[in-house]
């Protein structure tokens, strides 16, 4: 059996295909749903991302992406990163039967999944900041309660010399210790202002309310979601 795959994947037919790709991770205690877009454009090209729901990872770009002919590999790093730790990778293979199989791994551990093709790709293009309107910048502070402990905020926003410009965030939390985050991706829509910081795993999504003076939202770090308004201090 070995030795007729190996002969098959002389051949571009057994080449490792533009795809969605479903399947489950089987971690201790708990199964995850995975979901791999891998496409391939027409210089050749690869690119792909990631769907994790239940980590509230959805569209996450890859990173590191190799494939060589039935042999696929990336890292999530952008949204399965923290400080001091390696970001998680996935080794995957294709099978006779045309599914993906392949190892979860990170901080020392694997676990193996099995995907099966269900369709075109669906890669998500990367996103990007945003500009932000004038009535969002300034300085806001608030704070917020994680494991007993209280959590005090920071954010500063700003505008650079543009209207299209990228809007600048500086964003602090401290608890036992201070943190300056990182910001990844800032974005405003409306009265909806979406900021993350990939290397911590937190984001912060909030609505403005003007006549308030605040921004009134929630914070997400890890599985915890937790409710937390920014009030402005320098009105």
């Amino acid at each position: 059996m070995f030795l007729f795959f190996a002969s098959l994947c002389a051949s571009d037919a057994c080449a490792l295909p533009s795809a969605r790709w479903e399947g489950r991770i089987q971690i201790p205690g708990r199964e995850l749903t995975l979901v791999v877009d891998l496409a391939q454009d027409s210089t050749g090209t690869w690119t792909g991302s990631v769907i994790l729901p239940g980590l509230g990872i959805k569209g996450a770009p890859l990173g590191d992406l190799v494939v060589k002919e039935t042999e696929a590999s990336f890292a999530i790093k952008d949204s399965l990163s923290a400080p001091g730790f390696e970001p998680a990778r996935c080794k995957t293979r294709l099978t006779p039967a045309g599914g993906l199989n392949g190892e979860f791994l990170q901080g020392g551990l694997s676990a193996p999944f099995e995907l099966t093709r269900t369709g075109a790709p669906q890669v998500e293009p990367p996103r990007v900041s945003t500009s932000i309107a004038r009535e969002f910048e300034g300085e806001w502070k608030g704070r917020y309660e994680l494991m007993g402990y209280p959590r005090d905020v920071t954010l500063k926003l700003s505008r650079p010399t543009g209207s299209a410009a990228a809007a600048a965030a500086d964003f602090v939390i401290v608890g036992k210790k201070t943190n300056q985050l990182p910001v990844d991706l800032l974005t405003q829509t409306g009265d909806f202002l979406a900021i993350e910081s990939r290397a911590f795993g937190i984001t912060f999504e909030a609505r403005l309310k003007k006549e308030a003076g605040e921004l009134q939202g929630v914070l997400t770090q890890g599985p915890f979601e937790l409710p937390l308004v920014l009030r402005r201090s320098n009105p």
